[in-house]
């Protein structure tokens, strides 16, 4: 397993833009996050792909939690390689693929009002689907998300487990598969969840087989807050997954990608800020039609 180490958050000579302000990138967190709520018993295929530093043997799922924690702890991000290992993440890959190629995806779309009066394309250019891992054509999805809900639920309920401790994670949104045409298309430097939505913690999963990020671009960089001109540079490179605090703490953005480029991602919610949100929600509704 590879964890993002010190000299991975490098020194940025360029000055990053300013984020996208709070409104114009605002996801809708009702609308667009259809909500799963995970179980206490999740099956985990065993082993894992990935592999300890100092042997052969794969790690458990306790080793992947303890190393979870200690980097979303100490860095904001935490990167593991060789996640389900090549044949699991190809059977992955092909199922994205084929739901890709037959017309499944749409443009990924921007929400507030005065995102629309800008051309949501020079901000997000990803084509995406929403899945709940448990259609037929999704077998294999569906097995990798219930190995990184595991890792959620578990890392979240262990003991000493930093940061982690301060959530009640027991639910999340349903699976996004994103696919980056390899036009130049890119995402711009945002907060995922920058007013309180319920989101606490983004996972992504990449599909890229024998992705150059000199040739290829799609490059993720993360602003970690409290890191001053410094950058997290992660490659999108098959079989990875990358963990991050999906709040004001981790600005990011998408380079423009020049190869087609896959993910999934999956947001986990905090029960109590998530709660407030959907009550905030609902009050603005009842408002906006009161005779409803």
């Amino acid at each position: 397993m590879n964890r993002i180490p010190p000299q991975k958050i490098s020194n940025s000579s360029e000055k990053a833009e300013g984020v996208i302000s709070d409104t114009s990138l605002q996801h809708d967190a009702m609308k667009n996050f259809p909500e799963v709520v995970l179980r206490g018993d999740l099956d985990v295929i065993s082993p894992f792909g990935c592999r300890g530093r100092n042997n052969g043997d794969n790690k458990t799922l306790e080793d992947i939690c303890s190393n979870v924690i200690y980097d979303m702890n100490t860095y904001g991000v935490c990167v593991v390689d060789g996640f389900l290992g090549p044949d699991r993440g190809l059977a992955v890959f092909k199922e994205v693929l084929s739901m890709y190629d037959s017309g499944m995806f749409q443009a990924g779309q921007l929400v507030s009002n005065k995102a629309s009066l800008r051309n949501s394309q020079s901000i997000r250019g990803d084509k995406i689907l929403w899945i709940d891992g448990k259609e037929s054509e999704c077998k294999n999805i569906g097995m990798l998300i219930s190995q990184v809900d595991a890792i959620i639920v578990k890392a979240n309920k262990m003991q000493k487990n930093g940061t982690l401790g301060n959530y009640t994670i027991n639910g999340r949104t349903k699976a996004m598969l994103a696919c980056y045409p390899g036009d130049g298309s890119h995402y711009v430097k945002h907060v995922d969840n920058p007013n309180r939505d319920g989101r606490c913690i983004t996972a992504i999963y990449y599909l890229n087989i024998n992705w150059n990020t000199i040739e290829n671009g799609g490059l993720l960089r993360i602003f970690p807050e409290g890191w001053k001109d410094q950058v997290a540079n992660i490659e999108p490179l098959f079989d990875r997954i990358i963990f991050f605090w999906s709040d004001r703490r981790n600005p990011h953005e998408v380079q423009p990608a020049y190869k087609t480029r896959y993910a999934i991602t999956l947001w986990y919610f905090d029960a109590a800020e998530r709660s407030k949100a959907c009550q905030k929600y609902e009050k603005e509704k009842d408002k906006r039609n009161p005779l409803s």
